[in-house]
């Protein structure tokens, strides 16, 4: 179905009305309810973001816990637990409540992530029904802390290197936890500074003297408010942000813990020291064990797009306000959105940030799913993890970018604490890291993306993942693209072929994508070009892999833009006809051509666009801005950002 949003040739352009309200109900979708509880908690304790300023570390932190219990007991962090443990059975429910709370203090959200979303998730998703009975009703309600220990000192994202060690004692049925070396402490760690009593523990297990590879145990880290013995405990200290998390490090020196400490829903350990599990394979148990915390970064992403929609309603409230120099001799000085340069900095921004908040419903709505076994099987698991890495490394960088330009768009006010953006430049800018370093997430997607999402994936590192794709003809992975088609599509779309220099077209969808198709799957064809000819070549399968790392991950980002325009474009075919419709249209337009337009030299270096129709698209994006500022203060409000979040009362007039 092609969407052609092109202006009639007669009768000039019509603006549309925006009706706020209706545009906020589509946005909250079904968890509206469970979104209007959160906005209701943030404005209750909206004090934190003035404390947070003004107490020091101790009493932030305490003031944040405090805080994340009383949003417990409202029902709000519970949601994603079974309910006869005292949850909502809700998955789908949980991450989108995560997602709004991202508009207030962001040391709450972390706070609640770390919680209930990592220490909460490991002992749900990796323990059974004994951890499940024993743990989750006090954690759910913020009486029982906990802290999720994967991270060490020398490993973050290789997590299969761990040098943490649990050694069975087959004479005294214990698991014996210990520390190998300073590599090895656990680092990072939310909770552990003061609040958290026990930890989900990865480790390298060894039974008999054979290791086991990585699991998970339960291990208690202070007992009546002290550090358990063996347990040693350090204060990470001050952070560039999020100070209202207490981050900590934690050694292990001989700790012993029961057999039943180990989380064993895919491997256990017998009495008689005999390892078991249902999964054969040490790498795929190793993978399915990781891919049953993906809810980790489907937060973190949906995170991100919450902290960026706050610097645009800040930002944008203010260029509605704020004016600069006149625009005749004698006339009234200009608001700054009405300049051009104005709408060029924040409205692709807008349009994108709409882009992903549709892009973020398909993979909630995924993790749902799955995890509700609605959709449960290898496939669906594979396709939810890479798209979860891919989704979070957009829209945490996008968050980035964002708060920086929105920054300097307020101009010197908005350097001031009082109007968000110190907090929220300090707070988010480690969501990039949070949960996987964004660039090693894009490696994940492009595997899926060169095995085809295999049954050998989760059996591949990078050199397998080399190996496997060379072990194939060429051949076979170019023609699972459709790239030599959609060249020719591009064409039947565009009148005058490549010599084609009017604007006409655009605005069509279907070009629109198959624009950013062709892109993906050219490259995807080109890396696995130069990965067979290295290998073919008898070159090192390492240094093979270093050096198409960069298109690696160039389309693995091109592949997850695609995804991002697809899901906008199918929201716009779902929307009933009306001024919404037509200003989302506007928005949809704006991403694709901007993305577009970012990306114009591999565009134009492929024969995809000319010169004329380069210049074309600038035309068109700045068209589309001038078309989408009369919206921009009603497109902002349809988030429903609290006025309480947004304070900054000399840029917006809030509260």
């Amino acid at each position: 179905m092609t969407t052609d949003r092109t202006p009639p040739a007669t009768g000039g352009y019509v603006q549309p009305e925006l009706d706020v309200r209706a545009l906020a109900e589509l946005l909250d979708g079904e968890y509206a309810e469970v979104r209007d509880l959160v906005r209701t908690n943030l404005v209750t304790h909206a004090s934190v973001l003035e404390e947070a300023d003004e107490l020091d570390i101790d009493a932030y932190r305490e003031r944040v816990r405090d805080l994340v219990v009383e949003m417990a007991a409202t029902g709000q962090t519970g949601m994603g637990f079974p309910k006869r443990y005292g949850g909502g059975g809700d998955v789908g429910a949980s991450i989108a409540a995560f997602e709004t709370l991202a508009f207030g203090d962001l040391s709450v959200l972390v706070k609640v992530g770390v919680q209930f979303g990592l220490f909460g998730g490991a002992i749900l998703h990796l323990g059974t029904e004994r951890h499940h009975d024993a743990h989750l009703p006090g954690l759910i309600t913020g009486e029982l802390m906990g802290c999720f220990a994967m991270t060490e000192t020398g490993h973050g994202s290789n997590v299969q290197a761990l040098g943490t060690v649990a050694r069975y004692d087959v004479d005294a049925q214990e698991f014996v936890i210990t520390t190998e070396g300073d590599q090895a402490r656990k680092d990072y760690i939310g909770n552990a500074a003061q609040h958290g009593e026990l930890a989900v523990v990865f480790a390298q297990l060894e039974v008999g003297g054979a290791s086991e590879g990585v699991h998970a145990f339960v291990v208690p880290i202070r007992v009546d408010g002290e550090a358990a013995p063996g347990v040693h405990i350090e204060d990470d200290g001050r952070k560039m942000g999020l100070n209202g998390v207490d981050n900590g490090r934690i050694r292990f020196d001989g700790v012993r813990v029961p057999r039943e400490a180990l989380l064993n829903r895919f491997a256990d350990v017998t009495p008689e020291g005999v390892y078991e599990s249902p999964i054969d394979n040490p790498n795929r148990r190793f993978f399915t064990m990781l891919g049953t915390l993906v809810q980790g970064r489907v937060s973190v992403g949906g995170a991100g797009g919450g902290a960026a929609k706050v610097a645009l309603a800040v930002a944008t409230k203010y260029a509605l306000r704020r004016r600069q120099f006149a625009a005749g001799p004698q006339g009234e000085e200009q608001l700054l959105l009405d300049y051009g340069l104005h709408q060029r900095r924040l409205l692709p921004l807008i349009a994108r940030t709409y882009a992903l908040h549709f892009a973020q419903e398909v993979v909630r709505t995924q993790l749902h799913d799955v995890f509700s076994d609605l959709e449960d099987d290898a496939q669906a698991r594979r396709l939810l993890e890479a798209r979860a890495a891919g989704t979070k490394a957009l829209a945490t960088w996008h968050a980035t970018e964002v708060i920086q330009e929105c920054r300097e768009a307020c101009g010197g006010a908005g350097y001031l604490a009082v109007n968000r953006f110190a907090a929220l430049k300090a707070d988010s800018d480690i969501f990039t890291t949070f949960e996987g370093d964004n660039h090693v997430l894009l490696q994940l997607v492009a595997k899926g993306l060169l095995t085809d999402y295999a049954s050998e994936f989760e059996d591949l590192d990078q050199l397998g993942m080399v190996r496997y794709v060379t072990n194939l003809a060429v051949e076979t992975v170019i023609e699972k693209t459709s790239a030599h088609k959609l060249l020719e599509r591009v064409r039947d779309l565009l009148p005058g072929g490549d010599e084609w220099d009017q604007e006409a077209g655009l605005l069509d969808s279907e070009y629109q994508l198959a624009m950013v198709r062709y892109r993906e799957e050219h490259m995807l064809a080109g890396v696995a070009r130069r990965l067979k000819s290295g290998i073919d070549g008898k070159r090192d399968p390492g240094a093979v892999f270093s050096e198409v790392q960069d298109q690696v991950i160039a389309v693995a980002r091109a592949h997850m833009e695609r995804l991002v325009l697809e899901a906008f474009v199918e929201k716009m075919r779902t929307l009933p006809d009306g001024g919404d419709k037509v200003a989302l249209g506007l928005l949809c337009d704006l991403y694709a051509l901007s993305t577009i337009e970012a990306d114009r030299a591999w565009f134009m270096e492929h024969g995809r666009l000319t010169v004329q129709r380069s210049k074309a698209i600038t035309r068109e994006v700045n068209d589309l801005c001038r078309k989408i500022r009369p919206l921009a203060g009603g497109l902002v409000d349809a988030w429903g950002i609290p006025d309480a979040m947004l304070r900054a009362p000399d840029l917006v007039g809030g509260a």
